[in-house]
């Protein structure tokens, strides 16, 4: 299986764990890096995955998330092609630096984008047909497609 896995999911175990939803995620975030170490899940990166990282303003967390992409079996550069399929995708009403994300997603050919975002979830729920790849939240990911309860 190959996941693409939204920058917010490597965050996740930084966030604040008081919060049940957010303590959840980790676990699982944490449980599918795991799995891509383990050569069970392949996952993807991108350039645009190392851009938006690089802009976090905390180097420990920049760092760990940086090593943590290098997991990834297989990486999406940038291309003039790419730029012209996210701007379509930005069109569908998706914000422009999840648009290039979904992309990436889509050019690898990607079961899955993985994301903690219910926004672009719901939004990608809206958008099914039209986009070639399939958006679903972390927990529903690990639920429905990992464990299959």
């Amino acid at each position: 299986m190959k996941i693409y896995l939204d920058l917010c999911v490597y965050n996740r175990p930084f966030d604040d764990q008081s919060q049940p939803r957010i303590l959840i995620e980790t676990i699982q975030s944490l449980f599918l890096l795991e799995k891509a170490v383990n050569k069970e899940i392949a996952l993807i990166s991108s350039f645009v995955l190392e851009e938006e990282n690089r802009r976090n303003p905390f180097i420990h967390r920049k760092d760990k998330i940086e090593d943590l992409l290098n997991l990834a079996s297989e990486y999406v550069g940038y291309s003039k092609k790419l730029e012209n399929r996210a701007t379509g995708i930005e069109n569908f009403g998706i914000m422009a630096l999840d648009a290039i994300h979904i992309t990436c997603a889509e050019f690898a050919k990607a079961d899955f984008f993985v994301t903690c975002d219910d926004l672009l979830v719901r939004r990608g729920k809206s958008l099914k047909g039209k986009l070639k790849v399939r958006i679903i939240g972390l927990i529903e990911f690990v639920t429905k497609e990992v464990f299959k309860i």
